[in-house]
């Protein structure tokens, strides 16, 4: 098999210790040595002085949890580097050891048998990191807000059901009040703000529980928890504005398309960055993120369809922002979603559709510096309006109805 990089290291990354391999090959033939060393700064400069003085240029590593980022920024700049996945690179079961996988991988990344993984600048990683922490912030709260609805029903409060938001004007002012100590329904009641579509009866039954000294206590402390976590919530968009300054112009337009939002957008950008050089096609995209249908066929039959696992945060990040696609009025993407609906009859296999398409989109609009334009509500029907209206006309019939044409069918 041809060599492709005949100077080439890898490396099986661990938390705090990396096992390191250097295949060097020349006329007098194939040299290997391997070490082993810690994760260290210290460690690592002395990983990248052995590294040099066997004239490496080329090094692999494994994508090991969050432990490859340090290695990584520290080798950055002066190897090239390629970022192997750990399901692409498994070495023979019963011969596993840290040595044997970094002898394996380098092996392997002689002949350019690896494929290298999407690794973002440290710019996009940078805002990848807040837009990654604001979402985990925002589901801390979530649960928070559970457990707060918890105790609230169990102490008989029973605004849970008829208040949406349990922590909105109306339903925080509420539990402030029981925090404090305020038992009078009336009282309670006055605190909801005039807008709430709850009847003034509903309310007062619906407060007639009676906390405990304790469940107030845990209110408190919910609640504490929650408003510090909003607080660092609005440090975290300040920083992320700041991070997306530099390309505002394509936040700006991205935030065009339906379903996107500012905060979607610079999530969108952490996740896939500005640089779609890194995907030659809209389809490697879609395939990276994990929204199109496996390829899994034997002996002529196909097994499975369904989305490959992994690529948890884009892959929520599209599916989330194409629900919201979905409930715009006179847009492509709702006709997208209604049709395949109708088609496939299945809701979940329809909106990773929309998914999909609004990730192609937003690759066309980052690489070729193009606006959105809808294609509108009827698009499939003006698409093909002759296969529209035979459709149209077999419902008819089918539910007894006489229909007689007067326009003429392209």
């Amino acid at each position: 098999m041809h060599v492709i990089y005949p100077r080439c290291a890898a490396l099986d990354l661990g938390k705090d210790v990396l096992a390191a391999a250097i295949r060097v090959q020349d006329a007098g033939g194939i040299t290997r040595q391997c070490r082993t060393y810690g994760t260290t700064a210290r460690q690592l400069s002395e990983l990248a002085a052995w590294l040099r003085s066997h004239e490496v240029r080329h090094v692999v590593m494994e994508a090991t949890g969050s432990y490859w980022k340090c290695v990584w920024r520290a080798l950055e700049g002066e190897f090239e580097l390629t970022l192997a996945n750990p399901a692409q690179i498994k070495n023979l079961a019963g011969r596993k050891s840290d040595r044997r996988d970094a002898n394996w991988m380098v092996d392997l990344h002689a002949h350019g048998l690896i494929r290298g993984s999407f690794v973002p600048p440290a710019h996009i990683d940078a805002l990848r990191e807040l837009t990654r922490t604001r979402k985990q912030f925002v589901r801390e709260i979530a649960r928070h807000t559970q457990r707060i609805q918890k105790i609230l029903d169990i102490a008989n409060v029973k605004i849970t059901g008829l208040i949406t938001d349990t922590l909105g004007v109306s339903g925080r002012a509420i539990v402030k009040a029981l925090i404090a100590g305020e038992t009078d329904p009336e009282r309670l009641a006055d605190l909801a703000h005039p807008r709430l579509r709850v009847s003034r009866v509903r309310l007062l039954e619906a407060l007639q529980g009676r906390p405990t000294d304790q469940q107030r206590r845990l209110l408190g402390m919910h609640l504490s928890l929650i408003e510090g976590i909003e607080g660092s919530i609005s440090q975290l968009d300040l920083d992320i504005a700041k991070a997306v300054d530099p390309f505002r112009e394509l936040v700006e337009r991205l935030e065009l398309m339906p379903g996107m939002s500012e905060i979607s957008v610079p999530a969108l950008l952490g996740e896939i960055g500005v640089d779609m050089s890194k995907f030659p096609r809209d389809a490697n995209l879609v395939s990276w993120a994990h929204l199109c249908p496996r390829n899994d066929e034997s002996a002529g039959k196909v097994l499975s369809t369904r989305t490959l696992k992994g690529a948890a945060w884009i892959k929520t990040l599209m599916t989330q922002a194409a629900w919201a696609a979905t409930r715009k009025k006179d847009s492509y993407l709702r006709a997208q979603y209604l049709r395949l609906c109708r088609t496939t009859g299945d809701r979940k296999k329809a909106i990773v559709a929309v998914a999909a398409t609004m990730l192609k989109i937003a690759y066309h609009m980052i690489r070729d510096g193009t606006p959105y334009r809808d294609l509108g509500i009827n698009y499939f029907d003006d698409h093909d309006r002759a296969r529209a209206i035979r459709h149209h006309l077999a419902r008819l019939r089918r539910l007894g109805c006489g229909v007689q044409l007067t326009g003429t069918v392209a």
